[in-house]
């Protein structure tokens, strides 16, 4: 079956009119075009987000709980699971230092993390040298097990 030009059509649903306000009582949405009738919720630049009629509001009666440290650095966490495959696809040469400029040329790692963090998920297929920010201790065991080396920066 060919297509013609006369025939082309959009899918249903794919355009949907914008709603006309105040054309009128027939349209349903006439006079106060769906706003109700007088007051602030009638009027352009109403803010009443979280109010409740004078009543306390929620986030006031619940207490806070926590805090958001402002000192904490993002890490870029780096696994053993990700180093493997990193150089199984000979994206990175286990001979030399895997370091901060290593893993953003190789795209891994976005520029904006702030160090890297190494943990032992997965298990390590070869020795190998890291320059990072910080390690955890089976981490740092598994490396030097291998007979490589970590170098805090």
């Amino acid at each position: 079956m060919t297509i013609k030009l006369n025939q082309i059509r959009d899918n249903l649903g794919a355009r949907k009119k914008k709603k006309l306000l105040g054309r009128g009582i027939g349209s349903g949405l006439g006079k106060t075009s769906g706003r109700g009738g007088k007051g602030q919720t009638a009027r352009s630049g109403v803010a009443l987000n979280g109010f409740e009629g004078g009543q306390n509001p929620i986030y006031r009666r619940l207490p806070k709980r926590g805090f958001v440290n402002i000192h904490a650095q993002k890490m870029f966490e780096l696994t053993f699971d990700k180093i493997n495959v990193l150089i199984k696809t000979q994206k990175i040469d286990p001979s030399k230092p895997i370091d901060r400029e290593v893993l953003i040329s190789t795209r891994v790692m976005k520029k904006w993390y702030e160090g890297i963090s190494l943990i032992s998920t997965g298990k390590l297929d070869q020795k190998i040298n890291l320059e990072i920010t910080r390690a955890s201790a089976s981490a740092k065991e598994a490396v030097e097990k291998l007979g490589g080396s970590i170098k805090f920066a």
